[in-house]
């Protein structure tokens, strides 16, 4: 494992991330005190939760690996979790207003049993709460000693950049992290996103590195998913990803192209989709969300697998995004370009 500092802070974190969304519910607590004393064992460190996954199951479980565990071991840890979706019937239990953060900041306390937060992410934009208020609340959070940093997600490009340019106006602190779906076969936040995040020194945290587990290698064009596997059993927002991906030609082919690369290294695909992803422009550590140990212990080794610039090329080029021609296709990047003609007439770009 290799450690990288997290943007606009002064700690470092491991180049990859624990997710923790099926403990307590498809990952039982047994199962996952071992994950998490592998991962920590490993040098792994970032772990990442919500309040919402198992409705506070995830969390209240990682609380009792806490309380388990002696301090030395745990106090390793770089806990992130999230807030913003709704957590009960009231209709203002959602969203990231002032009233529903604090109560929600303070449930995930609770159950964690914690009295600091390190990174306390927006798990997605609202479009009722000013984001002033948001920011404020935030702020004073970091203020009042109960989180130490904060970050963002599922925030489009403007709404990232809007969030950002209104905490430096008014004079608070700013996020540091953008957690995101990204991976080989999700690559359109290349287009805004990305950008906006390396402007403003934003580290990302790509979450379904693996596309739902499409990008194992498991799975064949004229296959049908075992049951055993997330694909396979049906339903849900794990069903619904590797649907939508498992549905494109190019997809298809972008996996060819990892198996193939891992053939040459001697890796499994989901190693080699991994590395790739680590190794991103922005990208401060893809979150695996291992649900054995088995899947743990293969994942782990992507944190030290380093592809050669040729097999990097190759996975960026099968995979790129292959959008109409406006506004981000050839026509849309030549208006946004600065052109000059040469003396042969021909088009040369600028910069």
């Amino acid at each position: 494992m290799q450690y990288r500092t997290l943007p606009g802070t002064g700690i470092s974190v491991s180049n990859l991330a624990l997710g923790t969304m099926g403990f307590g519910t498809e990952t039982d607590e047994a199962e996952a005190f071992t994950i998490l004393d592998r991962f920590v064992e490993a040098d792994g460190n970032l772990v990442d939760t919500a309040n919402v996954y198992g409705a506070g199951a995830s969390e209240e479980l990682l609380g009792r690996w806490f309380a388990d565990r002696p301090a030395e071991f745990t106090d390793r840890v770089v806990l992130a979790t999230k807030a913003r979706f709704g957590t009960g019937p009231d209709v203002n239990e959602t969203g990231t207003s002032r009233r529903h953060l604090h109560r929600a900041l303070d449930g995930s306390l609770r159950r964690l049993g914690l009295e600091t937060i390190d990174l306390y992410q927006m798990h997605g934009w609202d479009p009722l709460t000013p984001i002033e208020e948001t920011l404020r609340f935030l702020n004073d959070a970091i203020e009042a000693g109960k989180i130490h940093y904060y970050g963002l997600s599922n925030f489009t490009g403007w709404q990232m950049q809007l969030a950002i340019s209104t905490a430096r106006a008014l004079g608070l602190h700013l996020p540091v992290t953008l957690q995101q779906q990204y991976s080989l076969v999700v690559r359109e936040i290349e287009y805004e996103t990305i950008p906006a995040a390396q402007y403003n020194n934003i580290g990302l945290l790509p979450w379904s590195p693996l596309a739902a587990g499409f990008l194992t290698g498991k799975y064949r064009r004229d296959s049908v998913a075992s049951t055993d596997t997330r694909a396979g059993k049906g339903g849900g927002l794990t069903d619904h990803i590797f649907s939508a991906h498992s549905g494109k030609e190019q997809n298809w082919e972008t996996l060819d192209v990892v198996r193939a690369v891992a053939d040459e290294l001697g890796a499994t695909s989901a190693q080699v989709a991994l590395a790739w992803l680590h190794d991103r422009p922005t990208v401060t550590a893809p979150i695996i969300g291992a649900r054995t140990m088995e899947q743990l212990a293969a994942n782990l080794v992507a944190g030290d697998l380093q592809l050669t610039p040729e097999q990097t090329a190759r996975l960026s080029q099968v995979s790129e995004p292959r959008p109409d021609d406006y506004p981000y296709g050839p026509f849309g990047d030549k208006q946004r370009g600065r052109y000059v003609h040469s003396s042969e007439q021909a088009i040369v770009e600028l910069g």
